[in-house]
């Protein structure tokens, strides 16, 4: 029989997902009749949360005699609602969802004693060892772990409870991995974790990000591309800007967790970060290299949040130049600070959230527009569909690239959401 796979979230579940997936196949769970179904759950919002039980009650219809394996950040914040559904055949934990061993605590493997919970302290978790993967199933560029958990404890965020605190991956891990995958035909790597710029402090020498990243380009020649996700900038370090000044091979994209633009809401976010952190910030990256683009999360009605300060969060999208907003309207994770705080109406979080989705709109349209006319360098992911250095969709009618190539392209217009082009030179060879 198979073993299904479900992943929800970040790019971290993602590259865990093809651990989780090996792990599982070791252990044996394919051999089970009726095969088995592993749900990689996100907490990072009620909706993700829904969204993984929906999927356990589809799972368990289409497929009545497979067993139903639960994991990720969900079911280590709140193992016991998951154990709870009947659908739901075993539950693990964050960390033991890579160790083979625990997928065998199913009843089929004779294990002395069954619990259908099994989920440990997740702050008990010290270190983080590499997990060497070949592959990340359906994707043109790959992602590799860097950093697990945070230290950090913004009001707002459940996510800490379900990583633990902040470790990171030994740098001779990091550039196996990189090798092993840019070895496989992997032209872009993604670095990722859940406090990236949080990366070294607790390893020999504490190394920053921006050495981790040096390092990478110097020791793996062969990669074309290096991304990085989501950084926290107040934890940029002169390594990082060193690279960005100097390194062609680290792309020119930068997704900032923002999260608002006001002074008073930041610090009650418990933000290390004030607003003129965040345009300096981009300033300075924009005089190292001209051609970087930003991204952003961005939290629209939280609590306490007045006008005025709603027109601060609107207004850093054009101070700092953002190209990219991912508009979230808030919603309160019980068990935080934030969820205790007092609430607005929630027609009126979602009315300034549809404002603030707009705004968003009109700086992608800006954004598109500017390429008009030049030539891009595009890592095609298929079917024409490509991406350009600094994450811009592109659509090239009739391309012949197949996925994984990195060819020039000629922007000739754009319509609203990705530019549309045509190849300006012959595919790359790969």
């Amino acid at each position: 029989m198979t073993i299904k796979t479900l992943t929800f979230g970040c790019r971290l579940n993602a590259y865990e997902g093809e651990v989780v997936k090996r792990e599982a196949e070791a252990a044996g769970l394919g051999q089970l009749e009726g095969g088995a179904v592993i749900i990689n759950t996100c907490a990072v919002t009620a909706e993700a949360v829904r969204q993984a039980k929906q999927s356990i009650r589809r799972a368990r219809r289409e497929q009545p005699n497979a067993r139903i394996i639960v994991t990720g950040c969900a079911a280590q914040i709140n193992p016991d609602d998951f154990g709870a559904m009947d659908e739901v055949d075993l539950v693990i934990g964050n960390e033991d969802k890579l160790k083979a061993s625990s997928y065998r605590a199913l009843p089929e493997f004779g294990v002395n004693q069954f619990e259908k919970v099994r989920v440990n302290d997740i702050f008990e978790v010290t270190q983080n060892a590499p997990h060497m993967v070949d592959s990340i199933e359906g994707r043109t560029r790959a992602f590799v772990q860097v950093q697990n958990g945070c230290d950090h404890r913004c009001t707002f965020c459940i996510i800490p409870y379900g990583r633990g605190q902040s470790r990171s991956v030994p740098i001779g891990g990091i550039i196996d991995q990189v090798k092993r995958l840019a070895d496989n035909g992997y032209s872009e790597i993604v670095l990722t974790g859940v406090d990236l710029t949080s990366f070294g402090p607790d390893l020999p020498g504490k190394p920053s990000l921006g050495v981790l990243v040096q390092k990478i380009l110097a020791q793996v020649p062969s990669l074309e591309r290096l991304r990085l996700s989501s950084i926290d900038s107040i934890e940029a370090d002169e390594a990082l800007f060193d690279a960005i000044a100097s390194e062609q091979r680290l792309m020119p994209h930068f997704h900032l967790s923002l999260q608002h633009g006001d002074d008073m809401i930041l610090k009650r976010m418990k933000r290390r970060h004030l607003r003129d952190h965040s345009i300096e910030f981009c300033q300075t990256v924009r005089d190292l290299r001209p051609d970087a683009s930003f991204g952003a999360d961005i939290i629209a009605g939280f609590p306490t949040e007045t006008e005025a300060m709603f027109e601060n969060a609107l207004s850093i999208i054009d101070d700092c130049g953002l190209a990219r907003v991912h508009a979230f309207p808030f919603s309160p994770r019980e068990g935080t600070p934030a969820a205790k705080m007092p609430q607005l109406d929630r027609a009126l979080i979602k009315e300034r959230a549809a404002r603030l989705r707009a705004k968003a709109a009109s700086a992608w349209q800006q954004h598109l527009k500017k390429f008009d006319g030049t030539v891009q360098t595009v890592l095609f992911e298929k079917d024409g569909i490509g991406r350009t250095q600094d994450f811009t969709p592109v659509f090239v009618d009739g391309s012949v690239a197949r996925a994984g190539a990195i060819c020039a392209v000629q922007v000739l217009n754009n319509d609203g959401e990705r530019l549309i082009g045509r190849h300006a030179a012959p595919v790359a060879a790969q």
